[in-house]
Parts: structure tokens; C-alpha cells; sequence
């Protein structure tokens, strides 16, 4: 996937670091625009990431733009066409998700493993470097931005791109890594989808926390445990009870799953993605948000690199960055708040049973497609 490097420093108009969803969309944006992209992630594509799976119809307009939505449409993956909730109590509402105008464009589930790998080639394809298993160790800023990496290399920027997740390495060299929040735990498997499941995600509250729910392809389910770490265990043991998994099952998790958010631009260095702002991943958005924030990022620094006002480029970034979110961080809060007291969920399935316009209203706040 690498492209071949000259031997030497170089001086690169953009480098991003991380090659997830956001960045991948950021270098293919600044590559198709013409400009000298690098880069550079830690680990080696594919690789499986904690996730819930999910692209939401927003995501369609930025995969058309990218010229992979068909070839999205393509990977293995499952339609999704309802969400049911489930109380503690075990009373269910079922939700419909739109299908799509056009039709495709509705809500799917694909694994991360090959959805990102598809990006990050993306942007190889249209001329992007790429140098996996890369990791950063230095930084430092006068009139370009320098980088060092574990290798011993070295690389200059004219603009940064901090793509590199919750825990941002570029943020925490420069000292903006907030304090994480660790009051919660996450818990993810891919186990075999069970007979008769469904095009449907499962959100089930439980005493100890939640479990979401999705199959991601004709064989297997995405299975999401989120809890606080006293009751994290006892989750592990219900799933384990619920779905008949073995008790050898690997698991992989993350942390934290919340913390304040990064300021998005400053000098000539954008965060994108999880780096700049951690949702709940009980709203499924956070693909979205990875491959908006990575697409208007590059709009700004084309605007820079091609010598216009940075700071008016940078405040229009900022601007239309604060936007995407508007609106919808109460739904985050929501649901951070049902999983600390899932009581709280349950009482809004419960509500809901009397009045489905409650939970067809908020489903319809996470999944309505955006520019």
C-alpha cells in the first residue's frame, strides 16, 4: 500500500497521522486536490478496531464524493432496516430505519477490518503516501511542523492533521490531551450470528450496563458491551450465558469513552475525528463525524496551501466542524446517561411502548442523512 518515499527529509504540504476513517478521508481529499499528502499509521492494515459497525445514510454523500460508495456496497456487510430496544425489565420497541433515497443509501453494518482498509487504499490510489506500522515520537513547530517516528525518520509539514484516535499522540505531545473520563468500560466480539436474527440492531439496557447489537455480514454479529468496570465482568458473563459463548472468547476493548474535547484548529494543526472529539458510541454516528471532519479538514488546508487567509480558513473550519456536531450532542449525554443508570433507558423503552414517537423521533436524529 506504501507509496515509495525519496530518501532524505522532506517537506510534505499535509501530514495526517492516523490512518483511520478520518484521516484516510482527509489524505484522499488533499491528494485528489493536488497536494504532497503523507500518512502515517502505527499499525498495519486490515485491522479489526472496536466499533460498532454501523454507517448511517449520512455517510453516503462523502463515500460518493470519495468515489467508493458501490465499491462500499460491495464488501461483505448487512442491511439494516429496524432498531430494537430492550428495557432491563425485557419489553421491546422496535423502530424502522429509512431505507435510503436513493435506494442503498440506508443504514448498513460493515466490519472496520475492511471498510478502512478500502479507505486507506483510497487514498493511496489518488496519490497519498502511506507508511503503516509508523509510529510518532517527536514533534516540535517553528515555521513548518517536524516529526520524528519510533524508526528514527523524520518529516516536515506545512499543516498537521492529528487523525490518531481518543488517546491522540499529536495531542499529547502538545500538551491539549485531556484527563480521560474511566467511569465505563467496552467490551467487543465478532460471535456467530444466531438463526434468525435479523436486518435489525439490538440496543438491550441491562442492569450493569448495555449491550448493542448488529450483524455485520451472513455469518457474524458485532456484539458491544458497555458497563462500568465493577459490572463489566458480569456483562461478559450475561453474553457469554445469552449467546452461548465459550469462556475463551478474545474480546478486545477501548478507553475512555469519554473525555472533553481537543480545540480543532490551531496554528496550522486540525484534529479530526475521535482526536478531536470522542462521542458515545451508542449513537452510531461516529464513522460520520470521521469522515466529515476528514473532508472538511482538507477543504481548509487546500485553502491555506493555496495561499489564502489561514486564520479565515481555519475559523470556517472551526465553524462548519461545530455545526456537524450541533444538535446532537444532547443525544450523546442521553445516552451516556442510560448506561451509568440504565434504568434510565429502560424508562424511555417503557414510555416508548405508550408513545413510539419518543424513540422514533431520537432514531431518526441519528440516521438522517447530512451534507
Amino acid at each position: 500500500m506504501t507509496n515509495e518515499i525519496k530518501h532524505g527529509m522532506q517537506i510534505f504540504d499535509v501530514v495526517i497521522v492516523g490512518g483511520g476513517p478520518a484521516g484516510s478521508t482527509c489524505a484522499a481529499c488533499c491528494a485528489l486536490a493536488g497536494l504532497h499528502t503523507l500518512v502515517l499509521e502505527r499499525e498495519r492494515f486490515p485491522r479489526e478496531k472496536v466499533c460498532g459497525d454501523c454507517l448511517n445514510p449520512s455517510c453516503w454523500p462523502v463515500l460518493k464524493r470519495l468515489g467508493l460508495a458501490q465499491q462500499v456496497r460491495d464488501l461483505p456487510h448487512s442491511k439494516l432496516t429496524s432498531v430494537d430496544f430492550i428495557a432491563i425489565d425485557g419489553r421491546k420497541v422496535s423502530v424502522d430505519l429509512p431505507t435510503g433515497d436513493p435506494p442503498g443509501a440506508g443504514e448498513i453494518s460493515v466490519k472496520r477490518s475492511i471498510f478502512d482498509d478500502l479507505l486507506l487504499k483510497r487514498a493511496c490510489e489518488l496519490g497519498a503516501y502511506v507508511r503503516e506500522q509508523t509510529t510518532l515520537t517527536g514533534l516540535a513547530h517553528d515555521q513548518d511542523w517536524k516529526l520524528e517516528t519510533a524508526t528514527r525518520e523524520s518529516f516536515r509539514a506545512r499543516v498537521l492533521i492529528g487523525a490518531d484516535g481518543r488517546n491522540s499522540t499529536v495531542a499529547r505531545l502538545r500538551n491539549l490531551l485531556p484527563r480521560p473520563a474511566r467511569e465505563r468500560v467496552a467490551l467487543q466480539a465478532h460471535i456467530p450470528l444466531p438463526r434468525n436474527f435479523g436486518e435489525r440492531i439490538v440496543l438491550q439496557f441491562l442492569r450493569e450496563g448495555y449491550s448493542g447489537q448488529a450483524p455485520v455480514n451472513e455469518s457474524e454479529l458485532n456484539l458491544c458491551l458497555v458497563g462500568r468496570p465493577p459490572t463489566i465482568s458480569r456483562l461478559r458473563q450475561w453474553a457469554q450465558r445469552h449467546f452461548e459463548i465459550p469462556t475463551n472468547q478474545p474480546w478486545r476493548t477501548i478507553t475512555p469513552l469519554t473525555r472533553s474535547a481537543v480545540p480543532c484548529a490551531r496554528e496550522n494543526l486540525l484534529f479530526i475525528g475521535d482526536a478531536a472529539r470522542v462521542v458515545e458510541p451508542f449513537t452510531g454516528e461516529g464513522i460520520y463525524y470521521a469522515l466529515r471532519s476528514g473532508e472538511l479538514a482538507a477543504g481548509a488546508i487546500r485553502k491555506i496551501i493555496g495561499g489564502e487567509d489561514r486564520l479565515s480558513a481555519l475559523h470556517e473550519f472551526a465553524r462548519d466542524f461545530a455545526k456537524m456536531y450541533r444538535g446532537r450532542l444532547w443525544i450523546n449525554r442521553l445516552a451516556r446517561d442510560a448506561v451509568l443508570l440504565p434504568r434510565i433507558g429502560s424508562f424511555f423503552v417503557r414510555a416508548a411502548q405508550l408513545n413510539p414517537l419518543i424513540l422514533k423521533l431520537l432514531t431518526a436524529k441519528i440516521v438522517s442523512a447530512k451534507l
